[in-house]
Formats: C-alpha cells, sequence, structure tokens
C-alpha cells in the first residue's frame, strides 16, 4: 500500500456529488485520504459526504457546496477546507460545462464563454488559490480532469473540446513552472464514460455502437474506471510524472 498511500492527505474534488468526481473521492478515501465533497447544490454534496464517512469512518468526507463559476465561491471552498483540516494536498478539478452541441458555426457567444470558463478560467482560479500552500510544503499533486477530446477533432462537441484541450496545455504549464517545487500537474483523459453528463452521448443505442464499435474494449466506461488514475496522480507512485495526460478511454484513440 505504501506506493497509493494517501493517510494524512487532504484532497479537494470538484463535481464530486456525482459521476467521476463522486468516485474518485470515494477512492480516494479508501485509500486514506480526507475528501471535500463539492458541487453546485449542498443537499447532493452532503449526501454524497455522508456515504463517504458512513463507509470509510466519521470525518473521513466534508461537503463544501460552490459554483465553479464563482471566484467568491471556489475562494470558501479552499478557505473552509483550511479552517477545518489545515491544509490541501490534492486537488482534483474535475467540474465542467458542456451548454452546447453541434457545429461551431451555431453555438452562441454566451454557450462558449461559459464553457471556457466553467472549463478553463475556473480551473486556473482554483488551482491557484491552492497552490501557495504546496509550493510552500514542495509537495502537491493537482489533477485536471480532461478529455480525449481535447486530443481529436469533433463535429458535435469542437466548443468542449477545445476547453479541454486547452486543460491539458494549462497542465504543461504549470509543470513547467511548479516542477522546482515538487508540485504535480497532469490531466486524466476519459473517454466516453456513463455519467448522466455524458447521457446524451450514450443513451441513444445507435450512437453509443457508433462510439464504442472502434475501441478494442467495445464498451463505454465506468466512473471507478477513471478513479483508479486519479488514486495513482495524486500518490507517491506517480512521484515522477507530471504534465502529462493519462488517458483512460478502452482504446479508441488508438484504433483504426
Amino acid at each position: 500500500m505504501e506506493l497509493f498511500d494517501l493517510s494524512g492527505k487532504v484532497a479537494v474534488i470538484t463535481g464530486s456529488s456525482r459521476g467521476i468526481g463522486k468516485a474518485i473521492a470515494e477512492r480516494l478515501a479508501e485509500h486514506g485520504a480526507k475528501v471535500v465533497i463539492s458541487s453546485r447544490k449542498a443537499g447532493p454534496c452532503d449526501e454524497a459526504a455522508a456515504e463517504i464517512n458512513a463507509k470509510y469512518g466519521a470525518g473521513r468526507a466534508m461537503a463544501v457546496p460552490a459554483n465553479i463559476a464563482s471566484k467568491e465561491d471556489l475562494q470558501r471552498l479552499v478557505d473552509e477546507t483550511n479552517a477545518a483540516w489545515g491544509r490541501i494536498d490534492i486537488l482534483v478539478c474535475n467540474a465542467a460545462s458542456n451548454p452546447y452541441a453541434g457545429p461551431m458555426a451555431g453555438i452562441s457567444d454566451e454557450q462558449f464563454e461559459k464553457i471556457l470558463q466553467n472549463n478553463v478560467i475556473s480551473n486556473h482560479w482554483l488551482i491557484q488559490m491552492v497552490s501557495p500552500q504546496m509550493l510552500e510544503r514542495k509537495d502537491g499533486s493537482v489533477i485536471i480532469v480532461s478529455s480525449i477530446g481535447g486530443l481529436r477533432g469533433n463535429a458535435l462537441i469542437g466548443a468542449y473540446n477545445i476547453s479541454k484541450a486547452a486543460d491539458m496545455q494549462l497542465a504543461r504549464n504549470l509543470a513547467v513552472e511548479w516542477g522546482p517545487s515538487n508540485v504535480r500537474v497532469n490531466t486524466i483523459a476519459p473517454g466516453l464514460v456513463q455519467t448522466d453528463f455524458a447521457k446524451y452521448l450514450w443513451e441513444n443505442p445507435e450512437l453509443l455502437k457508433q462510439v464504442t464499435e472502434p475501441a478494442p474494449l467495445k464498451r463505454i466506461g465506468q466512473p471507478d474506471e477513471i478513479a483508479g488514475a486519479a488514486v495513482y496522480l495524486a500518490s507517491p507512485a506517480s512521484a515522477y510524472m507530471t504534465g502529462q495526460t493519462l488517458v483512460v478511454d478502452g482504446g479508441i484513440t488508438i484504433a483504426w
């Protein structure tokens, strides 16, 4: 367990009341971390934290609702975590938005701005709020949940893919800046995962087959199958890895 031991660590995970974020929070807690559940609505956050505390022991999880589009909310998320647990060792930027599907010519300015704000700028805000203490301690792991969309063109979710490519570059830039202080920044690029967020892509059987059939594993992914990558990137097992994008996609990006 030493390579993956997160005992004594504190992790903040955005968008963690359900889906991939919740799975990541559960697995980080399983490996010893204290986790902060955060998403926009308080009720689901409280429920997710209660489930983790029931499974792994009281005090293992706390809920701090926050709207990632609000700089004030994000600062409160950081401040309340520091007040309760004194530190943040792991930050997982998982929350994202995608209010539009279709060709780039059809997207409104408001929709494009929301995608870039929530998927890139908000990540930048939160990372900058958390990083000073990591840099001071010369230890920390920042993980951004990106997407294989950031590696490929797509006629349906082009704006979303632009934001996810930007997240990969954000990680590379920060990895270069903070590497000398032993603060690592990486991204995870999932393929299609069965979450409510991506429901419009998998609830249609024909579209689901079109997306999964070319992949070597020929199936959709599950949230928990992304969580293991986050545990790896958060733990000592990945101590020599920074600025990288870890693709977890059933093999679709390498398939003909």
